[in-house]
């Protein structure tokens, strides 16, 4: 059999408290309404997604990303809203359900969730849970979270919150369904348990070549057909900038990752940034960084090999001003993507 997926393009962004174009720190509050206007500006251009994550950080403005969203639906008119991140862990899966019901009312049908387990660990302490229930926590929320968008009365009974028994959850949507993706980093069960719920794939690739993650898309798409599920889109975020050259677009991203990676480096033990690191994650890796055409190539490369249908590009690192992150969505806007449109077609076909 074969099918046809559309390429699909998005942005995420974690809301990191930025700078103004003199590197003088601005507010968290200033952060957020920068990211509105980053919003908007990607709506215009005909930017397929706009993703926000949550950290509960002082480093990021964002610990609320569907107060955000919902901010934006009402400023966009055409742009798919979702979370790039929702740390499904530390949440309670029936207000999530709720926000994004609501997300999807203020937005016309343009809501999307992303539910994963985030890669920080501060919402734990914050919301009174352990730690050591990290993998419980996340299993049993996302069972209900599946079940809550069908948007039936739910059964559901667990550990980690209060059993409902035929309970109805409002409001419903218009369309009947909010679209899940589940977020991954690289592990097998991972891969196996968002085919078994019917859950689009989003491969988080921060690091070396994506093709190494061609294999968990291989899995993904045989696991659908054992768990007889449709086949579905495949996701890619991966972070990077870009400007005029591939010079200036380092020049412009280096300082911030290595300042926001350093201080991440220090909390978790690693070694120091360097930029002979940052260089080779850039020519060889999966730092995406670079002029419009350096950065459609490797974007080319990225779908190519793994199979994926959607990129998304997370534009925002450190404190990089408002003015470099604008320039870098118009770019990818009106350069890159066409570029890797033109190359690949605006559709994959699937073969299974």
């Amino acid at each position: 059999m074969t099918e046809k997926l559309p390429i699909e393009f998005g942005l995420d962004t974690f809301g990191d408290v930025g700078s103004d174009d003199n590197g003088n720190p601005i507010t968290p509050a200033q952060s957020i309404r920068d990211i509105v206007d980053q919003a908007i500006l990607a709506d215009e251009l005909g930017i397929d997604h706009f993703n926000v994550g949550e950290h509960h950080r002082n480093d990021f403005a964002v610990s609320a990303p569907d107060t955000v969203l919902a901010g934006i639906a009402t400023v966009t008119e055409r742009i798919k809203l979702g979370s790039g991140v929702t740390v499904l862990s530390s949440e309670d899966p029936v207000r999530v359900y709720q926000r994004f019901a609501t997300i999807d009312a203020l937005s016309n049908g343009r809501a999307e969730i992303t539910a994963g387990r985030g890669s920080f660990t501060e919402s734990f302490p914050l919301f009174g849970f352990a730690l050591s229930d990290y993998e419980q926590l996340f299993e049993e929320r996302l069972d209900l979270l599946v079940e809550l968008l069908k948007e039936k009365a739910v059964t559901w009974t667990g550990e980690t919150r209060a059993s409902l028994t035929n309970q109805e959850v409002y409001p419903k949507t218009e369309r009947g369904a909010i679209p899940l993706r589940v977020g991954v980093g690289g592990s097998p069960h991972s891969v196996i348990r968002a085919a078994k719920h019917g859950a689009t794939l989003a491969l988080a690739i921060i690091g070396g070549d994506p093709e190494r993650f061609a294999p968990f898309a291989g899995l993904y798409r045989e696991s659908l057909m054992r768990f007889n599920q449709p086949q579905l889109p495949i996701g890619i975020h991966s972070p990077g900038h870009i400007s005029d050259s591939d010079e200036q677009a380092a020049k412009e991203m280096w300082p911030q990752y290595n300042a926001s990676f350093g201080r991440i480096g220090q909390e978790r033990g690693w070694g120091p940034m360097t930029y002979d690191h940052f260089d080779n994650e850039v020519k060889n890796g999966s730092l995406y960084v670079g002029s419009p055409e350096t950065v459609a190539n490797k974007i080319i490369h990225a779908l190519k090999s793994t199979g994926a249908n959607r990129f998304d590009l997370k534009y925002s690192t450190g404190a990089m001003p408002q003015s470099q992150m604008l320039k870098s969505i118009k770019l990818y806007a009106t350069e890159v993507i066409p570029m890797v449109k033109q190359a690949i077609g605006t559709e994959i076909t699937l073969s299974y």
